[in-house]
């Protein structure tokens, strides 16, 4: 019932009073229900259904509407189980003759189209009509990284940032605590002591202005970081080229090719980064003529070192077998070579995309766990 005709119901015989809330009739003593505004109607099913133990999504109502909704049904008493019926069945019939149900407002149309036009018409539209779109802002914030979080409340004061921490759920405010700077953390902490007479009202105004300030952010071409972006082309590139444009980054920016290379992935990498349990689950994706070209190939120490982790955590006649058909293999190509790395790289990235593994985090790697 978001709009006020929805809220008074357009049944038979009961249309809204012009002239704001009348006097409520005597509810049933033989009248029936034609003598009631459709105000009081709507307040009846909503008693209905509250009684039933529904689930009515109120709040979503414009507060104006809230108010006329719960005045009326202060200004009412006892219903006749006749008026009850015939204003449900009524009601009833009602719903029987919807045939769509379209959105409220451009809010609603816009909450509904999301995802189905492009994002720069979506903002576009919003930005235009000047929609509170957000609903539950603090629903919109949950959903964000707690990197960005993290960003958000080092940016406000420390009050709102206490705010933030307190609205989060656990997990996801511990997240966001690893990602701020050790005194700034403790400052926030400390603030939620001082949160204990913070109004409902003050908590929806910072909800609103932390999620207006994440829906102000311009849309970006790239999801991900150029660092990122760089390193997944370099990953597929072959050995000489990556080591060369790695050479030439660092003498122009430093940070940016350190950046680059904690994107890259290769297949020395492989046995820092996987995690051991996962391996059978690599093994049952990949060619095992592919996987004997690689391990034939693979002669620095680094590559090695990945062999013998496959090689171990595989089950035993596999690698035996696979150890007999390398040793039959003899010299690679490096062409063939670097292709077969490549395709070993590429399925152990789309497992992981996927969610089938999940590779060690940077503090596993430095505890060499």
């Amino acid at each position: 019932m978001p709009q006020d005709n929805m809220l008074a119901l357009p049944m038979a015989g009961g249309g809204m009073d012009a002239g704001g809330f009348a006097a409520p009739a005597p509810l049933g003593a033989g009248g029936g229900a034609g003598g009631l505004s459709g105000k009081a109607k709507a307040a009846i099913i909503v008693r209905l259904l509250l009684n039933e133990g529904a689930e009515i999504p109120l709040e979503e109502l414009p507060d104006d509407l809230q108010l006329e909704l719960t005045k009326q049904m202060g200004n009412m008493s006892i219903v006749d189980r006749d008026t009850l019926n015939t204003v449900a069945n009524e009601f009833a019939d009602l719903l029987d003759n919807v045939g769509l149900h379209f959105p409220n407002g451009l809010a609603g149309a816009l909450n509904a189209m999301e995802g189905k036009i492009s994002r720069y018409t979506h903002s576009r539209l919003r930005k235009e009509a000047g929609v509170r779109q957000f609903g539950d802002p603090w629903e919109r914030l949950k959903q964000l990284p707690p990197e960005d979080l993290a960003g958000l409340a080092e940016a406000e004061s420390t009050e709102v940032a206490a705010v933030l921490l307190s609205k989060l759920d656990t997990a996801k405010a511990a997240q966001m605590l690893v990602h701020l700077p050790g005194p700034v953390a403790r400052r926030i902490t400390y603030a939620v002591s001082q949160t204990a007479n913070v109004t409902p009202e003050t908590v929806d105004r910072i909800g609103l202005s932390l999620a207006a300030q994440v829906e102000a952010r311009p849309e970006l071409a790239f999801d991900d970081t150029p660092g990122q972006r760089l390193g997944g082309i370099l990953t597929e590139a072959a050995a000489a080229k990556r080591d060369e444009v790695l050479t030439a980054l660092d003498e122009e920016d430093e940070e940016f090719a350190t950046r680059v290379r904690k994107a890259i992935f290769t297949y020395a990498l492989i046995g820092e980064r996987m995690q051991k349990n996962d391996v059978p689950k690599l093994m049952r994706v990949l060619s095992q003529p592919d996987l004997v070209t690689a391990m034939a190939f693979a002669t620095d120490e680094e590559d090695v070192a990945t062999n013998d982790f496959l090689l171990a955590n595989m089950s035993s006649r596999m690698a035996d077998n696979i150890r007999e058909e390398v040793a039959e293999r003899g010299k690679v190509k490096r062409s063939d070579g670097e292709a077969a790395f490549s395709m070993i790289i590429s399925a152990m990235r789309d497992m992981v995309a996927t969610g089938e593994i999940e590779l060690k985090s940077d503090e596993e790697e430095e505890e060499g766990g």
